[in-house]
């Protein structure tokens, strides 16, 4: 599902690698949590994963896409099949819950009546109904995360890439957010979470991928972190 072989990313001649020759392989419906401190190359990989950065040298294979052999104009196509949560929402704030998340389904060409089909189903999935008409700035942390998560699984997505999606709320609020991507994931989707959630980790016992200064450092299938 995801395979990274000696990828390495520098940026400026001068820099030392984000990324330093990473060899990482995901098999399909696979719940795994990427951890390190900022500025250990989280963020860099997953900018790769989604074709927003290239690397310098090795191999990026993604859903059967062989990113060597992948076009400019091939990307849209690829990032279909990934759906990307982040820690700031990124909500449309003068859309209602329903038209983000039909906006999501709009721009990759969906029919209005597919689109009237869709958004209901991925409301309920995420435990929002009833605020289908409600603008972000009438929600809670949790439930604007909820909706960036229903924009991102709307597509049916094979991959979902969380990038810290709890580090803006309250513990509570967390929690409620890392069982819904345990949901998703028991439907049949990997799921890749960056977090420095100790505790989250901790309790989880998923597969847990340490990262240092752009290398991964430890791989243990029902992991542990100490920061």
């Amino acid at each position: 599902m995801i395979l990274l072989d000696r990828v390495t990313k520098t940026y400026g001649i001068k820099s030392k690698p984000a990324i330093n020759r990473i060899s990482l392989h995901v098999e399909p419906k696979e719940f795994v949590i990427l951890v390190g401190t900022s500025g250990a190359g989280k963020s860099t990989l997953l900018k790769m994963l989604t074709r927003e950065e290239k690397p310098d040298s090795g191999k990026i294979i993604v859903g059967g896409i062989d990113y060597d052999d992948l076009k400019d104009s091939q990307v849209p196509y690829l990032r279909q099949k990934l759906g990307v949560v982040f820690q700031d929402f990124k909500l449309l704030p003068r859309r209602t819950v329903f038209e983000n998340i039909a906006f999501a389904l709009e721009i990759v060409g969906m029919t209005n009546r597919e689109i009237r089909s869709t958004v209901p189903k991925v409301i309920d999935l995420v435990g929002l109904k009833g605020k289908e008409k409600n603008f972000p700035d009438q929600l809670s942390g949790g439930e604007m995360q909820r909706v960036a998560i229903a924009r991102a699984v709307a597509r049916q997505p094979k991959i979902l890439m969380a990038d810290e999606p709890t580090g803006n709320l309250d513990p509570r609020h967390s929690w409620d957010i890392v069982r819904l991507l345990e949901k998703i994931n028991s439907y049949g989707t990997t799921v890749l979470l960056t977090t420095h959630n100790v505790d989250i980790v901790n309790k989880l016992k998923r597969r847990v991928i340490t990262m240092e200064h752009g290398k991964i450092t430890s791989d243990q299938a029902q992991g542990w972190y100490k920061q």
